[in-house]
């Protein structure tokens, strides 16, 4: 008889559908499990800005105790939240099909009215991307992200505006929003999907890279548990998982964490793998891409080789700059 499969997770509305997600997908190929909720690190500081607590692995680490104590069975991540390195012990199980990978913008319509008096504004930016969102406002915008990547983006298209934090789950966040006097936020579209809390006046940035493996769900085992192993593998969706190991090897030669504004996103194309990544300064004024297509069949260390030759063409000098604090 199959054992019951205990599935660890964090306590956040979306962390929830992504465990009973996988609880039902384990159920239709004939595995029983149970959610075991685990408050994270992460999720007890909800003030201090990622980049500033300097933390890997911050809502990942309270689970991975919870699985080598064998609390858990497994474990289930966004996956952009996990490590370039998992810890001794654990290993990837499985990488689910992956969501909208892209960011988007959150207005903040509170009331039912643009605040600020921005009216008009979905409509102006949808026409035009080129448009300025400080034009007829009489000054410039502030917006929220608790992302230094989606901050350096964003001040590279506008520099004049003023970005603040925003820290929490995402419902947190939204009521957050609302009781603000910001233009609004910058969120990823994948959660706020998942739960049904996109806004139709939601915004999607084409020009803002994604961070790696947005939108990507990921299960973690025991090393040694060759019985979940063999389950999750069943769950594994083979080009997505194809597509973050690209972007998550991008991120670690660059030695990337959440204090570090890095993007990358690897598209299947065919028979072809498109990839496209950067590395800004934090305050946006410098940024170093790269872009390239590969043969999947060629595709292995190709996020290594993305990377070398990121810093290669003027990388390096970005990553210095960020470690020294300049």
């Amino acid at each position: 008889m199959k054992r019951v499969i205990n599935i660890g997770t964090r306590e956040s509305e979306l962390a929830m559908w992504q465990a009973d997600l996988v609880k039902d997908l384990l159920s239709d190929i004939g595995y029983l499990s149970t959610l075991v909720p685990i408050t994270s690190e992460g999720d007890h500081d909800q003030v201090t800005p990622l980049y500033e607590m300097g933390v890997q692995g911050i809502f990942t680490k309270s689970l991975d105790t919870a699985l080598l104590n064998n609390r858990i069975d497994i474990a289930v991540h966004s996956m952009k939240d996990v490590p370039t390195s998992l810890p001794p012990g654990i290993s990837q199980a499985a990488v689910l099909k992956r969501g909208n990978p892209s960011d988007i913008f959150i207005i903040n319509n509170a009331n039912g009215e643009t605040k600020n008096g921005l009216s008009g504004f979905h409509q102006t930016l949808s026409v035009s991307e080129s448009i300025h969102l400080d034009e007829g406002t009489g000054g410039p915008f502030t917006i929220a992200t608790s992302s230094v990547r989606r901050r350096a983006q964003w001040l590279q298209r506008y520099p004049d505006h003023t970005i603040v934090n925003l820290r929490g789950n995402i419902n947190t966040r939204m009521e957050k929003i609302s009781n603000s006097n910001w233009q609004g936020a910058v969120l990823a579209a994948a959660g706020l999907e998942r739960i049904n809390l996109r806004p139709s006046s939601a915004i999607e940035l084409p020009w803002m890279l994604p961070a790696p493996a947005q939108g990507a769900i990921m299960i973690v085992c025991r090393s040694n548990d060759t019985d979940m192993l063999d389950a999750c593998l069943k769950l594994n969706h083979t080009e997505t998982a194809i597509c973050t190991e690209i972007e998550k090897d991008f991120l670690r030669v660059l030695l990337g964490g959440c204090s570090t504004p890095i993007a990358a996103l690897a598209l299947i194309d065919k028979k072809d793998i498109y990839f496209k990544g950067n590395i800004l300064t934090t305050d946006g004024r410098e940024k170093i891409e790269v872009e390239k297509y590969v043969g999947i069949k060629d595709s292995a260390g190709f996020g290594v080789k993305m990377a070398a030759e990121l810093l290669k063409n003027g990388g390096k000098e970005i990553v210095e700059k960020i470690r020294h604090g300049k």
